[in-house]
């Protein structure tokens, strides 16, 4: 039995990477290494420019996704699943170099159900973060396979938020 877990953090609420952010945090504050590994956002979050001025955290970033998927021509599509199933790649090898305790692999579970990422290389990736350490897969939706094979599930749910009841849109500092 592995000590290291695999946390899932899904649901239509806010919160999912802060939760997993908090976390990296926790585990930077007792001196281990925490690599976060961030899927089809931008990379420009308060969070990640936080973690990059600590000298045990690294943070990679994946290429944008571009628009929205159900937009995208065929060659769109492709060339976006080939870049995110790449940035798996890329992020299982740096985490087996770097062996962090802690990884956190941003926005994996909306990737994976979008079908942006292979499940094969998916699953490799996540192996080996948990041979690494403790590991969050974060997304809006997550396949069942990641959901039955979490030993934590959080589905954080939105009650209230200004977007909605408002179009108030993101924030800096607060929703990025």
């Amino acid at each position: 039995m592995s000590m290291n877990k695999l946390h899932v953090y899904a649901g239509e609420g806010k919160g999912k990477t802060t939760a997993a952010m908090g976390l990296a945090l926790r585990s930077l504050g007792h001196g281990n290494r925490v690599l976060v590994a961030q899927f089809m956002k931008k990379g420009n979050s308060g969070e990640l420019a936080a973690l990059r001025t600590f000298e045990n955290a690294v943070t990679i970033t994946a290429e944008p996704v571009k628009g929205f998927t159900f937009r995208m021509s065929e060659d769109e599509l492709s060339l976006t699943r080939a870049q995110q199933t790449t940035f798996a790649r890329r992020a299982a090898e740096k985490i087996a170099d770097w062996q962090p305790a802690t990884v956190v692999l941003d926005e994996l579970g909306m990737a994976l159900a979008l079908n942006l990422v292979d499940e094969t290389e998916a699953r490799r990736l996540i192996d080996a973060a948990l041979a690494s350490g403790e590991t969050v897969v974060t997304g809006r939706s997550v396949p069942a396979w990641l959901a039955e094979r979490a030993d934590y599930l959080s589905r954080i749910m939105a009650e209230k938020h200004p977007y909605a009841a408002e179009g108030l849109p993101a924030r800096k500092g607060v929703e990025w």
